[in-house]
């Protein structure tokens, strides 16, 4: 773990100061005694002032699952964002709406991902990782954010949303532009850049929408939005369609990209579970699952009361923002034995909530566990060890837990 650099100790610091929104936290990897301190003196934690306003921090495991299964009185919209939606780019979308509108517009686009269409994606993306991992350098330093972790992540993103493949990276770019405004989430992209780009994305998947339209056989994310009756009319609600071409894009890039760092980071932290999985690769389904658990790619999402609730014996008032902190539930001791230790063969490997819970997890679980399951099964056929030869880069971000670079040195069998 890092030195924390400008930050107060946790341990010390006035338990009411703290506050879990700052981007430094995730960017110098310096979370842990914060919500540590949180899940044990105030896990139900009110913070007056801070660069999103003021908010309460929800640390505990049960807690989050009990407030996510409220969607009554605790509501997505307007955003799940810590900070609030910005006046030039006031975008909607399903993940930051409540029943019934969400349930429609996300059953519209679950096709993409059902269990039959899965199956047969396994093929193209054992294709793609073999391609990725047969082209990296032997014994040299490289980027494995760069070579591995986006590459695969985006050649996906163009399959789900049938994106002309040679421009795939702009989907990498939009992506990074949606998780990165310093007014929603502490990020370091300008608006201007932001909303330049974010237009751009708009403009491309107009024109899209509109040159695909009345193609009946396409099974991308876009064709099944214009077949559904609830959303074939979306495009002509720009914001309402630009909010959920982000969402789209960046449920299918975040969480596997940078899982697919953490896990290489994870087992040069921990090489006696490095040694586990060389002597067993049949660990690899649920070494999966605790890499995801381990990284926890989105660290919180936000809900907003719609009423007066007392909660833990905490008065919630009605239009206060309550932060989810995903990133919190998944150290929690109560409920996650050694939940701060990465260990590749627990027992019960997917009891975590990187994905969220109830009605808005995350409905790409399974491609993303999949992406990861076969990635991690190519790597063990091909070497002995990825190595890590210096530190990581981290997102500066109090919503993505990502990387930005993370060296590395690849050894053969």
């Amino acid at each position: 773990m890092n030195q924390a650099v400008g930050l107060p100790d946790a341990l010390t610091m006035p338990l009411a100061q703290i506050d879990v929104s700052d981007p430094r936290l995730l960017e110098q990897d310096a979370w842990r005694p914060y919500f540590a301190r949180l899940r044990a003196e105030d896990p139900v934690h009110f913070l007056d002032g801070s660069a999103f306003g003021p908010f309460w921090s929800i640390t505990l495991f049960e807690d989050i699952v009990a407030v996510e299964s409220d969607t009554g009185t605790f509501s997505s919209a307007p955003t799940i964002l810590i900070g609030d939606l910005t006046d030039d780019l006031p975008v909607d979308m399903f993940i930051a709406m409540d029943p019934p509108k969400h349930d429609v517009q996300r059953r519209a686009v679950q096709p993409v991902v059902a269990p039959q269409n899965l199956a047969a994606m396994e093929v193209l993306i054992r294709a793609r990782v073999v391609d990725i991992l047969d082209g990296l350098p032997l014994g040299e330093r490289f980027d494995w954010v760069e070579q591995v972790s986006i590459n695969l992540t985006t050649q996906m993103l163009s399959t789900l949303f049938d994106f002309p493949f040679e421009e795939r990276r702009k989907l990498t770019y939009w992506s990074d532009l949606a998780t990165g405004s310093p007014e929603m989430v502490g990020g370091d992209i300008s608006e201007e850049e932001r909303l330049t780009g974010l237009t751009d994305c708009l403009q491309t998947f107009t024109r899209i929408w509109h040159e695909r339209k009345g193609r009946e056989a396409g099974f991308d994310m876009i064709s099944l939005l214009q077949r559904d009756t609830n959303t074939a009319d979306i495009v002509d609600r720009p914001m309402e369609y630009l909010g959920n071409l982000m969402l789209l894009i960046v449920g299918g890039n975040d969480t596997t990209r940078n899982s697919a760092t953490g896990g290489v980071l994870a087992l040069n932290q921990n090489p006696a579970e490095y040694d586990k999985l060389r002597a067993n690769p049949g660990l690899i389904p649920g070494m999966v699952s605790e890499i995801i658990r381990w990284q926890t790619p989105l660290a919180h999402m936000r809900r907003t009361a719609t009423r007066d609730v007392e909660f833990r014996g905490r008065q919630i008032r009605k239009g206060d923002k309550v932060v989810l902190w995903y990133l919190s539930g998944n150290r929690d001791e109560s409920v996650i034995e050694h939940a701060d230790q990465f260990i590749i063969d627990r027992k019960n490997p997917r009891h975590h909530i990187s994905f969220g819970f109830g009605i808005h997890r995350c409905m790409g679980n399974r491609l993303a566990e999949m992406q990861l399951r076969i990635l991690w099964e190519e790597i063990m056929r091909r070497f002995q060890r990825v190595e890590v030869v210096g530190e990581p880069e981290r997102v500066r971000s109090n919503f993505v837990r990502g990387y930005k670079t993370l060296p590395v040195r690849l050894h053969p069998l």
